[in-house]
């Protein structure tokens, strides 16, 4: 079964708690929060309130991305937040191994991100202590952009290596995910969608865009 999450990086904030009701009677699996410190990458977004407030609201899965520097020093205040899973960047962890045990030990799911330009090898040594493998098909730090083809290629190998070593890690594909570019990554092994502007940014209801994501992939996988 492939899973949605809408991204709230999309949403309209005026109306956050609104857009999260939308999502969740359109069916979506879980939202994503893309939490940005102006320093691993160029904007700045939300902090563990916003976790919080969208806990207080949704039973949905929380999936936290972590798009800063040094996660360590925040893994805790995070999940103590709401968080159902922490997402870290290898690009921006001093000691990988220790962030995601330590995530682990905190009794949420780990999961760590590529960027489109770190190769698929930087995780070959940790892909048992992931829950989920996120791939980046657009470079972190701006919604709206659109999917980076060439990641198909590292999504299909991903899958190859896991399917070879017999785990349960599932990947997830993060950007310019609509449409017309979900059943790519579905049939290249993603299990994961993480979709903001083709649910939230279209003209159309989210019902109407997250019954479409779903049409898209049925049968890819």
């Amino acid at each position: 079964m492939v899973l949605i999450e809408a991204s709230i990086l999309a949403a309209d904030l005026m109306r956050i708690g609104e857009q999260i009701r939308e999502a969740e009677e359109a069916g979506v699996d879980g939202f994503q929060i893309d939490v940005m410190d102006g320093h691993f990458v160029s904007n700045i977004t939300f902090g563990p309130d916003t976790v919080r407030a969208m806990r207080l609201v949704s039973h949905k899965f929380l999936d936290v991305h972590l798009m800063i520097t040094n996660p360590e020093r925040y893994l805790e205040v995070f999940t103590d937040a709401g968080a159902d899973r922490l997402v870290v960047h290898i690009e921006g962890c001093l000691n990988i191994h220790h962030v995601l045990q330590s995530i682990r030990d905190l009794g949420v799911e780990a999961g760590v991100a590529l960027n489109p330009g770190t190769p698929l090898c930087a995780v070959e040594e940790l892909i048992g202590l992931a829950d989920v493998i996120q791939v980046m098909t657009v470079h972190p730090g701006l919604g709206g952009q659109k999917l980076i083809l060439s990641q198909l290629d590292k999504i299909r190998r991903l899958r190859q290596l896991l399917d070879e070593r017999g785990l349960s890690t599932l990947i997830a594909v993060d950007g310019g995910i609509n449409t017309s570019t979900a059943p790519e990554v579905v049939a290249c092994g993603a299990k994961i969608l993480v979709s903001g502007t083709s649910i939230y940014g279209s003209p159309q209801s989210v019902k109407e865009n997250v019954e479409k994501l779903r049409a898209s992939v049925h049968g890819c996988d």
